[in-house]
């Protein structure tokens, strides 16, 4: 049974502030005069107008807090809610995400994207059940050093489970504190971000900090959003910087365009005699890190040749599908997908990184969206 640790006093709240800043440093500028009204804002808005029945908020339980924290990293609530209720009930508390396998956590996050996010989530709930006796800890330092939480989703975890006041900084706060107060230029260059955390810091209130969090975030996605922000209806829109100059859209500056690089591989799709098909787990670094695909032949090799070379068998390759696009940060991926038939009835021996799927089973491992999709067409194509 996962325990929750007691809430602390405001004066130790404030000095694990004082300690967080050792971590992450800010720019100290005191408390803002406007800051209790803008907090006060916020929360007054939030109760009448903010999402208050999110699946997630029905208990203060800092597991399903911090699930939840992840899954919403980069990953909208509409989309992320579905997930959220399937991996909740397949991994209800901490223990049964610690002791599970990692196959397993990376089944259940296939769909969501940003895969790293589910190695982290499992890699941490074996290091609280090692280090801290399977109970979520409660202080800012403690959290903040799990595999996969940073300053900001550490923040938000302590905030909504233990009602501690730490600010946070997620993608929809940056855009509202840098709007209301016209900070320029990108948030992910640090001059910038240190401004926006130092205001993030004044401005979160010792009280009430859950509901003043989840204003904030409700805030920036529902009302101060990217494109036609709904100044009319904002709760802080009389003291933004940006809506009175009249270019709320101008903030937070965006990020350096990068250039997305193409690259083209084929997944070479080998059945067996029982028409099973070879899956192969890749590399826990690059793309779909640990999850399972297809075997990749590299560009200029002549798949057939380079599948004997790679797994000592022999193939007859088929006539190759239409290529399928897939699209990541920085990289526009084409897969070539090819099916195959090994010759004769030697097969791999299944291993820890080799298995053979029957298409249209249960597969019980993770792997990425549109290698689920060719999986899926393989049940319609028996060649």
């Amino acid at each position: 049974m996962l325990m929750v640790m007691p809430k602390t006093s405001q004066s130790k709240r404030r000095s694990r502030v004082k300690r967080a800043e050792a971590c992450w440093p800010l720019t100290k500028t005191g408390v803002a005069p406007d800051a209790p009204t803008f907090a006060a804002a916020v929360i007054a808005w939030y109760r009448q107008q903010g999402r208050r029945d999110l699946p997630w908020q029905h208990s203060d339980d800092p597991y399903h807090r911090w699930v939840s924290e992840i899954m919403l990293q980069q990953t909208q609530v509409a989309t992320v809610i579905p997930y959220y209720y399937r991996f909740i009930e397949r991994f209800p508390d901490l223990q049964s995400l610690a002791t599970a396998r990692v196959d397993d956590v990376l089944d259940h996050w296939t769909g969501l994207g940003y895969y790293a996010r589910a190695r982290n989530l499992h890699h941490a709930a074996q290091v609280i059940a090692r280090d801290h006796d399977g109970v979520f800890p409660g202080t800012f330092e403690e959290v903040a050093a799990l595999p996969g939480i940073g300053r900001s989703t550490a923040g938000a975890i302590l905030a909504f489970a233990f009602h501690q006041s730490y600010p946070i900084l997620d993608g929809n706060v940056r855009r509202v504190l840098a709007r209301y107060h016209a900070i320029d230029g990108w948030p992910g260059k640090a001059d910038v971000a240190r401004r926006l955390w130092a205001v993030a810091e004044r401005h979160t209130p010792v009280e009430d900090v859950g509901d003043y969090t989840q204003a904030m975030m409700d805030v920036g996605a529902g009302v101060c959003s990217r494109r036609r922000p709904r100044c009319a209806t904002c709760p802080l829109a009389s003291g933004c910087k940006a809506h009175r100059q009249g270019n709320p859209e101008q903030y937070p500056a965006s990020r350096p365009r990068r250039t997305r690089h193409r690259r083209t591989t084929t997944m070479v799709m080998a059945r067996d005699h029982r028409g099973r098909v070879l899956l192969e787990r890749r590399p826990a670094a690059g793309i779909w890190g640990g999850l399972w695909s297809f075997p990749e032949c590299p560009a200029g090799r002549p798949p057939e040749r380079w599948f004997q070379e790679q797994f000592g068998l022999e193939i007859k390759s088929g006539v190759p599908w239409d290529p399928v696009q897939h699209g990541f940060t920085h990289l526009e991926l084409e897969i070539r997908p090819l099916p195959a038939q090994l010759v004769g009835t030697a097969i791999i021996v299944e291993s820890l990184d080799h298995v053979w799927y029957k298409p249209g089973s249960s597969l019980g491992r993770g792997v990425a969206a549109p290698v689920r999709r060719l999986l899926e067409q393989l049940q319609d194509h028996p060649f």
